[in-house]
């Protein structure tokens, strides 16, 4: 599989290197959203190209969304150094400012894995613009995810059932108390990093954002992969 062209889109620190996977739609079709997707923290590892972000973002081209996954300050060849959130906040919206650039009139979608959840959610819930909050294991315990709570804006969440750094019991918690619309899919077995269960992962994105016929032709391919 060809793997999109890398890109730099400017930075309030500097050029953020980022990736625009396009969108799966017949020929002459608009895209469904843009979505900007934020991935897990710097300082632990977390890329652009950590495979459950690859896996997600893959999962939303095929529901017909242009992604832009783009690293953080100081990750990659991306300028700048690590702010705690507080700068890759900005980075967001920066990211949030190039996909209504080059889709105008197109639903802007805010998605994250992790650290990045607590970023594109929270400048999700702030920006106007967006009208989607997409969270993959979110760092409940780690960053205050107040703005979201009080969000009205339909929110999406997959979660692994042994997760360490975020416990179920605390998205479960943590679920309960926002406004609808709102879907949370576990992923039995997965931990944190969704290691052995990014297929899983993206069949769940799938099942929850995608129209009834997306959702037969995943498991039309599910059943193909298993004959």
């Amino acid at each position: 599989m060809t793997r999109p062209p890398l890109r730099e889109i400017p930075g309030p620190a500097g050029r953020l290197e980022a990736l625009l996977e396009p969108a799966v739609v017949a020929p002459g079709a608009r895209e469904r959203a843009a979505v900007v997707f934020a991935h897990p923290h710097p300082l632990h590892g977390g890329t652009m190209h950590t495979k459950a972000v690859y896996r997600a973002t893959k999962a939303l081209a095929s529901l017909g969304c242009a992604v832009l996954r783009f690293n953080f300050r100081g990750v990659g060849k991306s300028e700048g150094m690590f702010d705690n959130a507080v700068g890759e906040l900005d980075d967001f919206r920066a990211g949030l400012d190039f996909v209504a650039a080059h889709y105008p009139d197109t639903e802007l979608w805010a998605a994250g894995f992790s650290f990045g959840a607590y970023v594109a959610l929270t400048a999700g819930a702030r920006d106007a613009r967006v009208t989607t909050l997409i969270g993959i294991a979110p760092a409940l315990q780690m960053y205050d995810f107040s703005e979201v709570r009080t969000s009205v804006k339909p929110k999406y969440f997959v979660q692994g059932e042994r997760d360490e750094i975020c416990p179920l019991p605390y998205i479960q918690a943590f679920f309960a108390e926002l406004s609808e619309p709102k879907a949370l899919a576990v992923i039995p077995g997965a931990t944190h990093l969704f290691t052995g269960k990014v297929e899983e992962l993206g069949r769940a994105i799938v099942a929850m954002l995608g129209t009834p016929n997306e959702r037969s032709l995943d498991l039309a391919a599910k059943e193909r992969a298993h004959d």
